[in-house]
Formats: structure tokens, C-alpha cells, sequence
């Protein structure tokens, strides 16, 4: 190999290198590239939410249908209030689903499905009610006993019911 040739591979190497460290530890400097990417397609993590679907005993379009309404398949999604990746789930959450890096599309589903898996059963399997506790939070839904009387709750829990709806009437 000639000298340039090796000089040339090695500075390549280093960049890909510096790019993945990157990737992992700062994933919004990347998210604009990264975006272009299919894994922004919806079913680009069909068979990962089927598996953690599964395992968890929830509803696979149910999940799909929290992640559109959350961060419509952006794995690098960070709402104003905080919430991140694709299941959008709060730094509260992260730490008590004991998620590692929550912009990790299998890391944040898993973590996402079970807080939703103990939504539904802190509130009797009564979807309305989990879904606004994960949009509202459960206290909020214990305080008002029932749906908060917020707009943006509401809107969230019709948007999951129509997008759970459409993947149903898919498949």
C-alpha cells in the first residue's frame, strides 16, 4: 500500500471513527443527517415493536400508534418539555424504566412499552385513561379522575385512537 494511499485510508477511518462517537454521544448533532435515513419509516421498526409488543402483552398497534402521535418514527425527537426519542418518554421515566439512552430506538420502545404495559394496569386496562396518563402523566388522571381537562391531552388521545384505528384497519 502506498504511503498516500494509507494516509488517505487512515484519515477516513478516524472521521467514520469521530462520526459514530458523535452519533452516540451527542445524536442531535447528527439528527438532520440522520433524518434522511429510512429509519424514519414507519416500518422500519415494525419487527422490533412487534417483539417488545409481544413480550409485554401490549397491543402492537397501540405502540405504533403512540409513536406517530409522539415523535412520528424520529428517534431523535426531543419535545419542549423534555421527552425523547421515539416514545417520547420523560428523563423521570427514563430513570425508573431504567432506560440507558433513550434516543436508542430499542432501548426507548422497550421503555415506552413498559410504562405503557403499567399505565393500562395502575388504570384497569382502561385505554382512554392510560393514554391520557401518558400524555398528562398519572397523577394528573388520578386528580381529575378521568381525562384531564386539557386541550392538549385530548387532542393526543384522539390522534392515538384515530392512528390506532388506521394500523388496525391495515393490516
Amino acid at each position: 500500500m502506498s504511503r498516500y494511499r494509507f494516509i488517505l485510508v487512515s484519515i477516513t477511518g478516524l472521521f467514520l471513527l469521530w462520526a459514530i462517537a458523535i452519533c452516540f454521544t451527542k445524536p442531535y448533532v447528527l439528527g438532520p443527517v440522520l433524518r434522511y435515513l429510512p429509519i424514519g419509516e414507519p416500518s422500519f421498526y415494525d419487527s422490533y415493536i412487534q417483539t417488545v409488543s409481544k413480550r409485554h402483552g401490549v397491543d402492537f398497534y397501540l405502540v405504533k400508534a403512540v409513536i406517530k402521535a409522539e415523535s412520528k418514527f424520529d428517534h431523535l425527537a426531543v419535545s419542549p418539555k423534555g421527552a425523547m426519542g421515539l416514545m417520547q418518554i420523560m428523563p423521570g421515566t427514563v430513570d425508573h424504566m431504567g432506560v440507558a439512552n433513550p434516543f436508542n430506538p430499542e432501548q426507548n420502545i422497550d421503555g415506552g412499552v413498559r410504562y405503557l404495559k403499567w399505565l393500562l394496569k395502575i388504570f384497569d386496562n382502561d385505554l382512554n385513561l392510560a393514554l391520557a396518563a401518558y400524555n398528562a402523566g398519572p397523577t394528573a388522571v388520578k386528580r381529575y379522575k378521568g381525562i384531564p381537562p386539557y386541550a392538549e391531552t385530548r387532542d393526543y388521545l384522539k390522534k392515538v385512537m384515530e392512528y390506532y384505528s388506521d394500523y388496525k384497519n391495515q393490516s
